[in-house]
């Protein structure tokens, strides 16, 4: 009896991992120009950037600090947080300022045309998702600066975890699927942070301008409403049997769950503990 049952789960096993490799070579997508780009042939460049960066974020940078002030980086910071304002308002308009973009999105939202029957506008959309991808590996200096100015306290498990998988997920999904799902999710995204950097910029100008910041609140709730827009977008593409990879789009359903759920609970902590400081200082 035992012999049986193992032998019928060992057939299951295979048969389940037959179907999951047909499934892989079926929505794994190549193509020799783009992964051709920078950082994008291997896997090691960026996997040893996240590297440098979590060992310098969660333990060199902290234990050279320790003993030292906060760097003076005002300037620095001002300087970071245009580029990065200009940057992310750049990225929201590509799609937009790409020819075709939008009338192909709207017509084959559901059914996206083969690579071969439409690769110049595809290459153009990669494009985008490649400076895309590249914001994400220019938004980790944002812990780098936490780090130098002794702000350890915001270097939570949110802020390294979602910047680290943004990185990853960005580079995957370019070197990998190369599809049109995420287009939505990266326009509204580069929005935000259009949004959040200006936001830092007026606040690294000083005290002065914190009157001037009251909408500071807003800023993780355009988040939240980010993620919900993002699951319902690809849910309806998994629901209405679109052409996209499925695997990829449950990826995507289940990873914003998990920031949908870390940011509520920051959101929650964050007015929680404001509000029982407003009462009490009342």
């Amino acid at each position: 009896m035992a012999n049986v049952t193992q032998a019928k789960l060992n057939h299951f096993m295979s048969e389940t991992q037959d179907q999951l490799l047909k499934l892989f070579e079926k929505e794994l997508v190549f193509d020799e120009v783009v992964d051709s780009w920078p950082l994008m042939s291997t896997p090691w460049p960026i996997l040893s950037i996240l590297s440098m960066y979590l060992l310098f974020v969660l333990k060199l940078g902290p234990n050279m600090m320790e003993n030292r002030k906060p760097l003076n980086i005002k300037y620095m910071m001002l300087l970071y947080n245009a580029i990065q304002t200009l940057y992310n308002g750049w990225l929201t308009s590509w799609f937009f300022l790409t020819p075709g973009a939008v009338d192909y999105h709207v017509n084959h939202l559901c059914h996206p045309l083969p690579r071969n029957l439409n690769q110049f506008l595809i290459h153009e959309l990669n494009k985008g998702s490649w400076f895309f991808f590249l914001s994400k590996v220019i938004d980790l200096l944002d812990t780098v600066f936490f780090v130098l100015r002794k702000k350890q306290s915001q270097v939570s498990f949110l802020h390294v975890y979602h910047h680290v998988n943004m990185v990853i997920t960005c580079w995957a999904y370019l070197r990998f699927i190369k599809g049109e799902q995420l287009i939505f999710g990266g326009i509204i995204n580069s929005f935000i942070h259009t949004v959040m950097y200006s936001y830092y910029f007026l606040s690294a100008l000083g005290p002065h301008m914190q009157k001037y910041l009251w909408w500071k609140k807003y800023l993780t709730r355009m988040q939240i409403i980010q993620f919900l827009s993002i699951m319902a977008y690809n849910a309806g593409l998994y629901s209405f049997n679109c052409s996209f990879p499925r695997l990829f789009m449950l990826y995507v359903i289940a990873d914003v769950t998990l920031f949908l759920y870390l940011f509520l609970m920051f959101y929650k902590r964050t007015y929680e503990q404001k509000l029982k400081t407003k009462v009490h200082v009342n």
